[in-house]
């Protein structure tokens, strides 16, 4: 008999202890807590999952993607997204595309449809090879391995190269999907600072050198030089040679991600890091920005030492990269004028980055500012006061507007006074309307701030005058009682605290919501 599909006995309730983490702690001299009081630190989570005690402390690095999160939301078709890094397919020659995978399977569908080479197909890495031609990037078809997607790439090199508690440097702020990367290898990410040229090396050089002071082993530096994700910078040629001294001045493996290198919207492309210093980089590259991300085509290109891990490495996860993948993408490239579709794409993603930014122009609150792209998907929001991202995203929905909020961007947990927008997907009208609609939610959480006399929390200290007890929610902030006859302020978010009259501390959490008692005294905010 098949199983109903419910829940029979409570059997598969498992009641797991959780250790009180750090930021529901308090201070010793603001709690105060009695010894006999300690075991309320800990709580009992209740979970349907049965094997919950049995998965791997590797699993729990592992967790939902907020732009993957947002999918079910931003489907809807009232809803404007611009938050999801989706190429817009509708200008392929669809045509072209089925006729070529027709003949595919009518002449060579056995062999197509088969086990392949766990390095990729021969006629795939050829093809690979003459595309990263065209970036001034020579490579041997033998040092290329084939990928699911670029991203099955990273994976595979973080794999062979990172032990649990390596360090990765990577940029700040770094794409999402490499983060949750390292996350499941347990690797420990540090931000590297950024510019408007991109890595700052001096940034680069300090927190490397500081982390293997620490007796850290620090393995690669992960960066995409090219219109970044998610802030959209792209590095200058000479700050690209700057990070390749630093890096071999440090004698650290620089792994470059190049999914937007083709889509240079203001020129030609910039010269890769690994045209640039060959026996030091790994390099990611991938079809899902210029010819279609359903094929799940990517490759990387190493020195072959790395290349025979590499191959190993995929041998054992997937046994093959997906050979119908690759002979119909190898078709495509070989019977289709390709580049003249990458510059289609082109043309159409410069009508809407400059759609964007111009409607960023008009309809954003003042102290607003944003990323000038020269190409790529993205735009990088830096929002005023004390707005939070993160929190004044559901808000945002209900006014149908979708957006990745920038903490998802961070491993350290900032961001949240930033916002990735991304201007691929919609058509430019679209466009138009999400931006105004975002200005509008933004300017009405400004106005909540200015109700409650909160100002930018990041500026340095700053006072709140309340005379009344308030409650004010999607703010984040740290705060710091600094006088000691002052009332008691309550902090309501992760865990409710009090700093006790006659008592001068400071918390070191960040709140999404925060009730503030005051009889007309200050408190000091940082």
């Amino acid at each position: 008999m098949g199983h109903s599909g419910r829940v029979s006995s409570t059997n598969h309730i498992t009641r797991q202890p959780v250790p009180p983490t750090d930021s529901v702690r308090v201070n010793a001299a603001v709690a105060a807590p009695k010894a006999a009081d300690a075991a309320t630190d800990r709580r009992v989570d209740t979970t349907f999952d049965k094997f919950h005690d049995r998965y791997s402390t590797r699993s729990l690095g592992l967790k939902t993607s907020p732009v993957r999160a947002l999918f079910a939301v931003v489907n809807r078709p009232e809803v404007v997204s611009l938050a999801g890094g989706m190429p817009n397919i509708a200008d392929l020659p669809l045509d072209v595309v089925s006729e070529s995978l027709k003949e595919l399977v009518d002449t060579r569908g056995t062999v197509a449809m088969q086990y392949g080479s766990g390095q990729g197909e021969p006629e795939m890495r050829k093809h690979i090879c003459e595309v990263m031609a065209v970036e001034g990037l020579v490579a041997d078809p033998d040092d290329v391995t084939v990928t699911c997607g670029s991203q099955q790439g990273l994976d595979l090199v973080t794999r062979i190269f990172c032990n649990p508690g390596d360090v990765i440097m990577a940029e700040s702020p770094a794409y999402v999907g490499a983060l949750n990367t390292f996350a499941s290898y347990q690797t420990e990410v540090i931000h590297v600072d950024m510019d408007d040229s991109g890595l700052v090396p001096e940034s680069l050089r300090e927190k490397a050198t500081a982390a293997r002071q620490d007796g850290k082993s620090v393995k690669f530096l992960y960066t995409v030089p090219n219109h970044s994700n998610p802030s959209g910078i792209s590095q200058s040629t000479e700050r690209r040679r700057e990070i390749l001294a630093v890096a071999d001045e440090l004698d650290l493996l620089v792994v470059e991600d190049n999914p937007y290198g083709l889509l240079n919207l203001d020129g030609d492309p910039l010269p890769t890091l690994k045209s640039m210093d060959p026996d030091n980089v790994v390099y990611l590259g991938s079809f899902s920005k210029t010819f279609a991300p359903g094929f799940r085509i990517g490759w990387v290109l190493s020195p072959s030492f790395v290349r025979d891990k590499l191959v190993l490495a995929q041998e054992s996860a997937t046994l093959c990269p997906p050979v119908f993948s690759q002979f119909a993408v190898s078709s495509y490239l070989a019977h289709w004028d390709w580049r003249a579709q990458v510059d289609s794409f082109i043309n159409m993603y410069r009508i809407r980055r400059d759609t964007m930014l111009s409607s960023l122009a008009e309809t954003m609150p003042e102290g607003t500012t944003w990323s000038h792209p020269s190409g790529g998907f993205f735009v990088w929001l830096t929002i005023p006061g004390a707005i939070d991202s993160a929190a004044m995203l559901p808000r945002a929905v209900t006014k149908l507007v979708a957006y990745t909020p920038g903490t998802a961007f961070y491993a350290d947990g900032r961001g949240q006074r930033n916002i990735r927008l991304s201007f691929c997907y919609p058509t430019p009208e679209r466009i138009k309307v999400g931006v105004e609609r975002l200005a509008g939610v933004m300017r009405e959480e400004l106005e909540i701030v200015e109700t409650f006399g909160l100002a930018d929390c990041t500026a340095g200290a700053i006072t709140l005058n309340l005379p009344d007890a308030a409650t004010v929610t999607g703010i984040i902030f740290n705060a710091k009682k600094t006088d000691a006859s002052a009332n008691a302020m309550t902090l309501d978010g992760d865990g409710s605290q009090t700093i006790d009259g006659g008592t001068t501390a400071s918390t070191t959490v960040q709140y999404t919501s925060i009730t503030v008692q005051s009889d007309g005294s200050n408190w000091h905010v940082i």
